[in-house]
């Protein structure tokens, strides 16, 4: 079990349901906020794909936006 989620945390991207679950979204408003813009998405055929990289430096900027 611990190398399964040691090659979870390795990986670059997430699918939209985990970063939802991350985030404490539903599936419907992750959708809808990366349809906005609003989240950073890739999009590889009919996937779509959450960078973590993109997704951690969002939030930050957020955070650093609300604390100016």
């Amino acid at each position: 079990m611990a190398i399964d989620m040691m090659k979870d945390a390795d990986r670059l991207t997430l699918s939209v349901d985990e970063a939802g679950k991350m985030l404490g979204l539903s599936r419907g408003l992750m959708y809808q906020a990366i349809r906005k813009g609003e989240i950073p998405s890739i999009r590889i055929g009919r996937r779509i794909l959450i960078p973590r990289a993109a997704l951690h430096r969002m939030l930050k900027d957020a955070v650093d936006h609300d604390v100016k």
